[in-house]
């Protein structure tokens, strides 16, 4: 089984540091800037890259994604689309497919899991599939050699989190507040410890923390209890409005503060 997901954690734990993990929505404002912006975040230094394949009826993302894929889907973007331009960029850096369990299933599980493993996609993540309901997505993730995190919320009690953490593979993906994504909140720190703290004894898996960071200040905050930090509201906010290479530069300026601060991260007190 390929572990592409893993084995960036550990060469970031061997470096000292977290992985900068940043997401975007395919096909905002169109293919040919997202494959651009895959480009220039690979080469800015991120770790993983989560590639959101657009759905009109999103349950986690906030204002500012769910907008991104409206944009996207009335660009006529299709999932098939998306696989398209992840095997067009599968020699970058990992792409982690973030979707809902509707479009897989209209796509078929069987055919998902086949096609992104074909893509060269490392894994997906599919947050609106229960536990107790994902093992049919599960099973053919894994069986075609990809990876699936799982995510783990601020109300997940502790007994569930432990079997959540037990099945995810990859790394656990730890919501840092409750709600929606978006860069407008950031995360109160001291419960996030608590649940590191909590998910530290449940598991040794890579823990990853997404939602509401935009900061290089939030990531050093993160950075000494967790593996890596997910940014993607306010990444998708640096560059909207534009296209192509002037969205690649943006993105580039916005995202290089960012790796700094997951770089030296370790360093943090």
């Amino acid at each position: 089984m390929s572990a592409k997901l893993a084995a960036v954690f550990e060469r970031a734990k061997r470096e000292q540091r977290i992985a900068f993990i940043p997401y975007v929505m395919a096909g905002d404002p169109d293919l040919a800037t997202t494959e651009a912006i895959l480009r220039a975040l690979s080469a800015a230094g991120a770790d993983i890259i989560e590639l959101g394949i657009p759905y009109s009826d999103p349950l986690a993302d906030g204002p500012t994604i769910a907008s991104a894929g409206a944009r996207a889907l009335a660009n006529g973007t299709r999932l098939v689309d998306v696989l398209e331009l992840a095997q067009r960029c599968k020699q970058e850096t990992p792409l982690l497919l973030f979707t809902y369990f509707n479009p897989v299933y209209q796509f078929g599980v069987e055919r998902f899991a086949r096609d992104a493993a074909h893509a060269g996609a490392a894994g997906a993540i599919v947050p609106d599939c229960a536990l107790e309901e994902s093992a049919t997505v599960r099973d053919a993730i894994r069986a075609h050699g990809l990876e699936m995190p799982l995510l783990v919320a601020p109300s997940t009690t502790r007994e569930r989190a432990a079997e959540i953490a037990q099945a995810a593979t990859g790394f656990v993906y730890v919501v840092s507040r409750l709600g929606v994504t978006g860069a407008g909140t950031m995360p109160d720190i001291r419960p996030l410890s608590t649940q590191l703290s909590m998910l530290r004894e449940l598991s040794d898996k890579p823990l990853a923390v997404g939602f509401g960071l935009s900061r290089p200040e939030a990531i050093a905050e993160i950075a000494p209890r967790a593996d890596g930090v997910v940014v993607g509201s306010a990444l998708i906010d640096a560059y909207a409005g534009t296209r192509g290479n002037e969205a690649a530069r943006r993105v580039t300026e916005f995202v290089t503060p960012l790796v700094a601060a997951a770089h030296r991260a370790k360093d943090a007190p």
